[in-house]
């Protein structure tokens, strides 16, 4: 089959997915928005495309997303008419459709079957909107905004044929109708490439570190409040106090991934480093390492090394990183939202606190700190629910490469 792959930033959740479609004999194709990307990617054909505007100055502040996707589904629409033009037609078109990019694709191939990767269905209650108490809406007309915020999301139900969904919750946020044909398959985590090493090595400022070292590790793409960076700053003054020897290892850029920015500028990495460091003496503080973005091949080692791992989220789309820790056999503390239920249960695959009570993060940190086989026994248990449930190679790519095929029946 000739199968078409949407993603403005091609491959990411589609890296395992789109190579083993290739892999299986079907011709395999991405549109791109990355203008610099080859013409071929692990026997993937790309087709790099540009919007040529951009958002209008002053538009209405509810209808900025919704303009925005819709010059994105302009752009990949023309690109899709010049394909179309030269003879090429996709039999399944497979789309992350939140940037709004395959909005109108049906218009161009009609007959091609589209199956979309559902990752989030805005709500104005109940999810990541008003979770936190610490950063209330600063405007009354949020939830109609986010109510706008669904039109792509909305707009794309009507010429879906089926959906995909990393995580049942993530599923379980979209409205009742769609949801029925939302499969839920994760995109997969290679576990065999990320196990325990218990002889793994990392050097820090030109300071070996092994197994033997008490690390604690906290892991995001960007440091802010939506993934609980405040929390876990506000339980560093304690922590350190108690552990002495423990190092902390942070990974995370200072922009933003999910939620705003600080309304009085700088950066949520600073503004809470800053809260935090007057209770901090040099001597602690000199022990706590911001490590900015690395590579994924010294993230492993990182995940490898971790004596106790932390992971944090408001109620909102789970991180890969949490199942790569759990796939390391990390002893993972992590909040008691949502999101992690289906991957964490309490004293079993790890320890769930309350998102916003670092005096008990602090607490439950140094608690597993202090006890070696509760440590080991989470995170074996951790490794072997990653196996059964996000192997890559045994559960999540037979599941989605099935699920592709499944479209054109």
């Amino acid at each position: 089959m000739n199968i078409l792959f949407i993603h403005q930033n091609f491959p990411a959740q589609f890296k395992f997915l789109a190579p083993a479609l290739v892999q299986h004999g079907h011709i395999v194709s991405a549109m791109t928005m990355q203008t610099d990307a080859s013409q071929d990617w692990q026997g993937v054909k790309l087709f790099p495309y540009t919007a040529q505007r951009g958002t209008t100055p002053n538009v209405h502040p509810w209808l900025a997303d919704f303009e925005t996707k819709t010059i994105r589904g302009e752009a990949c629409f023309r690109a899709a008419l010049a394909l179309k033009n030269q003879g090429f037609n996709p039999d399944i078109i497979i789309a992350h459709h939140g940037w709004g990019e395959s909005l109108f694709l049906k218009e161009v191939w009609p007959q091609a079957k589209l199956g979309i990767y559902c990752e989030f269905f805005y709500h104005a209650h109940g999810a990541d909107v008003g979770f936190d108490p610490e950063f209330p809406s600063i405007d009354v007309g949020d939830s109609c905004r986010m109510h706008l915020k669904n039109l792509n999301n909305l707009l794309h139900f009507d010429i879906a044929d089926a959906g995909i969904s990393p995580t049942y919750w993530q599923a379980s946020t979209f409205p009742a109708p769609f949801r029925e044909r939302i499969t839920v398959i994760h995109d997969g985590i290679d576990t065999q490439a990320v196990a325990p090493n218990p002889n793994v090595g990392l050097s820090l400022n030109g300071h070996p570190l092994s197994k033997n070292d008490e690390i604690i590790t906290f892991v995001n793409r960007n440091l802010e409040p939506y993934r609980g960076y405040h929390t876990f700053m506000r339980a560093l003054p304690e922590l350190l106090k108690r552990r002495p020897q423990a190092r902390v290892l942070i990974v995370g850029s200072d922009s933003v991934s999910y939620g705003t920015r600080p309304t009085q500028g700088g950066t949520w990495k600073d503004i809470f480093a800053q809260e935090v460091r007057p209770h901090i003496t040099d001597a602690d503080w000199s022990r706590v390492h911001f490590l900015g973005n690395i590579t994924y091949e010294h993230f492993i080692p990182l995940l490898q090394l971790s004596t106790v791992h932390v992971y944090l989220t408001y109620p909102f789309v789970l991180s890969w990183s949490l199942l790569e820790a759990m796939s390391a056999g990390c002893a993972i503390v992590a909040s008691d939202t949502a999101p992690l239920h289906e991957a964490i249960t309490h004293n079993q695959t790890g320890r769930l606190v309350n998102f916003f009570d670092h005096a008990s993060l602090a607490n439950e940190i140094c608690t597993l700190l202090d006890d070696p086989a509760a440590r080991h026994h989470l995170g074996q248990n951790a490794r072997a629910f990653a196996q059964a449930h996000y192997d890559l190679k045994t559960i999540c790519l037979p599941k989605q490469i099935a699920w592709v095929e499944s479209l054109t029946k």
